[in-house]
């Protein structure tokens, strides 16, 4: 994974709650493998017609927004089901943040093994982060991973908390077996004091 540290793009709002994963990834491309490029899947149903023609009022198939990296949505954002090529479909699409009052729990926690930074503001300051956005289509934001804050399009700050530990794992761009490759040395020590301790175990 990218090592994620400071963020500086376009953010598109997405102002509907309740956005399941069911929407963002239609569930009748789950067995597609994601080497058919699981961006074209991205709210597939909301950005393509039936004759997969682009729909012009769909807000992220206008070219204020084509180039976000940054989503603002509503609450409880990807609710639903566990699928992660939900979290996919951002990363592949280019996103590397999105911000909420509330995340489904499963995709939230999905998010931080694949470079993807879940950032959870209070109603109120979401709600005034979309306003923006909608103000002044295609303005940028930046996410400050290491200060923990965001800085809206008029520059103003707000701060956010993070899990130490994954905030580690999106610094240093630590996907599962990176994280592992981490603790080597203490794995080779366990097991070299396992079998130490019980040398039968090791008996072929």
């Amino acid at each position: 994974m990218e090592p994620y540290k400071r963020l500086t793009a376009v953010a598109v709002p997405l102002d509907d709650a309740n956005i399941d994963t069911g929407r963002i990834f239609p569930s009748r491309f789950l067995r597609k493998p994601r080497s058919a490029g699981y961006h074209n899947f991205l709210f597939r149903d909301a950005r393509f017609n039936e004759a997969g023609n682009e729909r012009p009022d769909f807000i992220m198939n206008r070219a204020p927004y084509r180039a976000a990296r940054i989503a603002v949505t509503g609450a409880n954002f990807a609710c639903g089901s566990s699928r992660e090529p939900a979290v996919y479909a951002f990363v592949d699409s280019g996103f590397r943040c999105i911000i909420a009052p509330s995340f489904g729990e499963i995709f939230f926690s999905n998010c931080f093994r694949n470079g993807l930074l879940p950032v959870v503001l209070s109603a109120e300051d979401v709600l005034r982060l979309r306003r923006q956005l909608h103000e002044k289509p295609g303005a940028e934001m930046t996410i400050d991973l290491e200060q923990q804050c965001v800085y809206g399009p008029d520059g103003y700050e707000y701060r956010f908390e993070i899990d130490s530990a994954r905030k580690l794992r999106l610094t240093k761009g630590l996907d599962d077996a990176a994280l592992a490759l981490e603790y080597l040395g203490d794995i080779e020590r366990f097991e070299q004091q396992y079998l130490d301790e019980w040398p039968w175990a090791a008996a072929k």
